[in-house]
């Protein structure tokens, strides 16, 4: 394990639970909060945008079981929990982050 990478390790293992911000190698930069570790990954919970969607879903409304806020199948039929608009709406999605891409680690405040 190189130098940099042990130093992200431990820089991550002292801030698990904590909301970083988190820069990549190639510029990119990741806010959330590391909810896990492992040798080789880090992992975070993002906070999704005002409209809930994902990042990377550009807009795309469509689930597996179910469109426009209906339950499975047509519109007014199926039964809570099953489809897109039910249930509580999510907060947050899950990123994995490679250790060895990883260049620098800030602590954000939570307000």
């Amino acid at each position: 394990m190189s130098y940099n990478h042990q130093h992200m390790y431990e820089l991550c293992k002292r801030h698990m639970h904590s909301y970083v911000l988190a820069e990549m190698n190639d510029g990119s930069q990741f806010d959330g909060i590391i909810t896990g570790l492992d040798d080789e990954y880090m992992y975070m919970a993002t906070p999704l945008g005002q409209d809930n969607q994902m990042p990377g879903n550009h807009g795309c409304d469509h689930r597996q079981f179910g469109f426009g806020g209906f339950g499975y199948g047509y519109p007014g039929y199926g039964y809570p929990g099953y489809g897109y608009g039910y249930g509580r709406p999510r907060r947050f999605s899950r990123l994995v982050l490679p250790l060895a891409a990883l260049t620098a680690l800030s602590v954000l405040p939570w307000y």
